[in-house]
């Protein structure tokens, strides 16, 4: 894992997207992986303005939602995919056609995961990642096998109270669907993103403690070519 350390918030904003600037010229058809969440909000504002700049472009390029919540309703502001597209899709030249959301609603709801795995193909050219306070990926939770596929999966009581923050109401999910650690690690480049003190325990515990399922974040230390990008507070304990 490629530790990537920046003295501000700012920075690390600006560090993240200058590289997803340079991956997009560079391959514009990149197929993404991306997260919701607080974490990569102020990534993705900047990402749209670099569009509208001039300086970036999503034309070609395909993405992804990493996982989401099962039990809300379609439109609820606080489902991953509709995040997504408040704070990212919608301020790009995406087309709509090459954004891919999880349908937890989906009648047969084994058969949808199967299909997503299968429309992801060979893998992800790039995949963005948040860390929770657990050490899960996305709604991978500790426990995670490494070679799980996109599935159904029960959230931990964490990640529950958790999702509260982003929605209006209290009817908090207990489940969702994930991407899997089969297609996560199959990456060809995986960026973990942890920004704020909150963030430094786990992030010690990733990259100083052993690797294990029971820290699904720490799996990235034997990834070739994954990097960890950090503020200063959330680097306090390396």
């Amino acid at each position: 894992m490629n530790l990537l350390h920046f003295d501000s918030e700012e920075n690390w904003v600006q560090g993240v997207v200058s590289l997803w600037r340079d991956r997009l010229r560079l391959q514009p058809r990149l197929k993404i992986c991306l997260p919701s969440g607080h974490t990569p909000n102020k990534i993705y504002a900047a990402m749209g303005r670099a569009v509208a700049e001039g300086q970036a472009s999503f034309r070609d390029a395909e993405i992804f939602s990493l996982d989401e919540y099962g039990g809300l309703a379609p439109d609820d502001p606080g489902l991953c995919a509709n995040m997504l597209r408040r704070f990212l899709i919608d301020t790009i030249d995406l087309p709509k056609k090459n954004f891919h959301a999880i349908d937890t609603a989906a009648k047969n709801l084994a058969q949808f995961c199967r299909d997503y795995d299968a429309f992801i193909g060979k893998g992800f050219d790039l995949t963005l990642l948040g860390i929770g306070l657990n050490g899960h990926l996305g709604l991978n939770e500790p426990g995670s096998a490494m070679d799980s596929p996109t599935r159904r999966v029960d959230m931990h009581p964490t990640t529950v109270s958790g999702s509260s923050r982003y929605l209006t109401h209290s009817n908090l999910p207990t489940w969702g669907v994930a991407v899997g650690l089969k297609q996560l690690l199959a990456s060809r480049e995986i960026w973990l993103l942890a920004n704020g003190p909150a963030k430094a325990e786990i992030i010690h515990r990733t990259v100083k403690g052993p690797i294990d399922i029971s820290l699904p974040a720490s799996l990235l230390r034997k990834h070739p070519s994954s990097y960890l990008f950090l503020d200063r507070e959330a680097a306090a304990m390396l």
